[in-house]
């Protein structure tokens, strides 16, 4: 028998099964409610009455209406994980690995633009932009890096602080686009694809040859 073989991943119980299922009822719930009437308008009450379920029951999943804005950002993160691993962005150039990053930022923001438009507000009213682990930004520095280390970026370039600028910078345009018309979908790639340009022609480092 192999000892190096993968074990099987513990099975969850019925009751772990159970208790996902109602916190993502109760989160869609709240979703629908904030698509539909706005993050402000949308009540305890009514996320539990939408997932039905009792209104103490929203309290054992989280602590308070807030916590869905967490749960949010979280699994926006997720998916830009997933999406940078699909796209190949951890290949080779960083300068296309910054591109693709871009990318896929927008491909999240436009999957869900009403629920992107209803939950920045909730988000940067919750002063998250200053409380939450800039992660984004820290994806934008390790790229940004690597560019330097491999000779495609300035030596003289902080990562960080590209990483913090380029963050910056798109959080400006997604504001800017949640205030367009619905169907002005392809003004945040239009946007953040010539302020990469303009970014990067400062960042470049000697060509050679």
């Amino acid at each position: 028998m192999d000892s190096c073989a993968t074990e099987p991943p513990p099975q969850v119980s019925r009751r772990e099964r159970n208790k996902r299922r109602v916190r993502e009822r109760l989160y869609s719930a709240a979703i629908e409610l904030i698509v539909e009437k706005g993050y402000d308008h949308t009540s305890i009450e009514e996320i539990a009455e939408r997932a039905d379920v009792a209104r103490g029951t929203f309290f054992n999943y989280f602590q308070r209406k807030e916590d869905i804005i967490t749960e949010w950002g979280e699994r926006r993160r997720t998916a830009l994980v997933t999406g940078l691993d699909e796209e190949g962005v951890f290949m080779p150039g960083s300068i296309a690995r910054l591109h693709r990053c871009m990318a896929v930022l927008v491909r999240i923001n436009q999957e869900e633009p009403q629920l992107t438009t209803s939950m920045l507000t909730a988000w940067v009213r919750a002063g998250r932009p200053i409380l939450e682990d800039p992660y984004v930004a820290e994806v934008f520095a390790d790229i940004v890096d690597s560019g330097v280390r491999h000779g495609e970026l300035s030596p003289a370039l902080s990562p960080v602080l590209a990483g913090n600028v380029l963050r910056d910078v798109y959080l400006g345009a997604l504001y800017r686009w949640a205030k367009q018309p619905s169907d002005a979908t392809d003004s945040l790639a239009e946007e953040l694809r010539q302020i990469l340009g303009l970014l990067l022609d400062g960042m470049a480092g000697p060509r050679t040859g």
